[in-house]
């Protein structure tokens, strides 16, 4: 293959990787709405719908897989096609949480903390997957430190919330065991989602060190 067709073909799968990380993100923002709203209808598509995901992502394994076969790449060719290749597994465990989400929602029956903002965090974590996303995209090594850093802000959001959860768990008054039980289910299931919300920003902050070290051949951010 000529050099030039192969950096176009390396074009085209940055560009695909990008296309996927916009499905990615859409389902998450529609498993935080079907959180917010109790939509059942939504929840289920969230479900559905990720497979489309997985076929994404082995269809982007392939192409990876191909164009380390079709001839030795250079050394930055090399990390591009690396670091993508796990950039893409992040974006299908991304997709994976998502559908957690829509999973909580369809069993979830009330609101029982409604004051921790699950939502706040969702949007926090958007932003960071957009931003590593865009460091991907023009190769940006300083958002790939800034996607880092922000995830440190996620963190204490998530232990915020968790911490508001069991204090006012244990603060609650006129409470008997039995109201306990009945609501445990439903506090699993939030800080489950609290859980999972985390990971995505930890998924954001991975597909940042690997556009980092595609750019720089530093491995400073990889954990």
């Amino acid at each position: 293959m000529a050099r030039k067709q192969y950096q176009e073909r390396l074009e085209e799968l940055r560009e695909d990787v990008l296309y996927m990380s916009e499905i990615v993100a859409e389902r998450l923002r529609m498993g935080m709405d079907a959180l917010d709203t109790k939509d059942e209808e939504l929840a289920q598509r969230v479900i559905d719908e990720d497979a489309e995901v997985n076929q994404l992502y082995l269809e982007l394994e392939q192409d990876c897989v191909d164009l380390l076969a079709l001839q030795q790449p250079v050394a930055g060719d090399l990390r591009f096609i690396a670091a993508t290749f796990k950039i893409i597994t992040d974006l299908e465990r991304i997709g994976d949480l998502a559908t957690n989400l829509g999973e909580y929602s369809l069993q979830a029956e009330r609101d029982v903390f409604p004051d921790v903002d699950a939502q706040r965090i969702g949007e926090a974590t958007l932003e960071m997957l957009d931003d590593a996303m865009t460091a991907y995209a023009e190769e940006d090594v300083d958002a790939c430190y800034e996607v880092a850093e922000a995830d440190d802000d996620v963190d204490r959001l998530c232990e915020d919330a968790s911490a508001a959860v069991m204090r006012e768990l244990l603060e609650r008054e006129g409470v008997t065991e039995q109201d306990i039980d009945d609501m445990m289910a439903d506090v699993s299931r939030l800080l489950l989602t609290i859980r999972d919300l985390e990971r995505v920003g930890d998924h954001a902050v991975n597909i940042a060190a690997r556009t980092l070290y595609m750019v720089e051949n530093d491995d400073e951010l990889i954990y």
